[in-house]
């Protein structure tokens, strides 16, 4: 699959360095050129700019939610109609906190902003250490990546594209359950950071023994 992977971040270079290896096309994507040359150089991918990202199958946008739209309008009118994935969480300047929540979510407003895109809100619950390690949960299971997106097809190609880097694809409904989805990776963050856990963990649902 051709992926561009914007944001040269912890979890742009993580998302790159794992979707190469996953044997996809990888293109990186950034507004600083020297950081994406870097990323390019150290994960495998090639650096592209400006309207060549939206030639990708799949927009993996991996900036801060406050940069965001900015850097999906920044590519131009190729971007409509494509599969985007929105791994954003609105977080406070101290990570403890959500800026908005309940009656929307970053998610919902990308796709306000940007009505021609097929957002699926999804990996924002997983921490950078857990994306670049690839490692398992204790049992041997897959880490989660819950996937919530009103275009069914969109889903299904994100389920795709976990699937192939070592993640369960787990259904988590329309893009308004992003609205939970925030929330969850804003305790996750607490229990990593502000309790101390570590970012070696990650939200699982399991069933009960029988």
């Amino acid at each position: 699959m051709k992926v561009s992977v914007i944001g040269t971040g912890n979890m742009g270079r993580a998302f790159a360095a794992r979707l190469v290896q996953a044997g996809h096309s990888v293109g990186v994507v950034g507004r600083e050129a020297a950081k994406v040359a870097a990323v390019a150089s150290a994960t495998g991918a090639v650096a592209v700019a400006g309207a060549a990202a939206t030639e990708a199958e799949v927009i993996v946008l991996a900036v801060p939610y406050g940069n965001a739209v900015e850097a999906l309008k920044a590519l131009g009118d190729g971007i409509k109609g494509r599969v985007v994935i929105d791994i954003s969480n609105p977080l406070t300047p101290d990570y403890m906190g959500l800026t908005i929540g309940h009656t929307t979510s970053a998610a919902e407003e990308i796709a306000k902003a940007l009505p021609g895109i097929a957002l699926v809100k999804g990996f924002n619950t997983v921490f950078a250490e857990v994306l670049a390690s690839g490692r398992k949960t204790e049992g041997g299971r897959d880490v989660p990546a819950f996937l919530a997106s009103d275009d069914v097809e969109a889903k299904a190609v994100a389920s795709r594209l976990a699937q192939s880097i070592g993640f369960a694809a787990v259904d988590a409904g329309g893009l308004k359950n992003a609205r939970y989805l925030e929330a969850l990776a804003g305790f996750n963050i607490y229990l990593g950071y502000g309790a101390g856990l570590g970012t070696a963990v990650t939200p699982i649902w399991l069933p009960l023994a029988a």
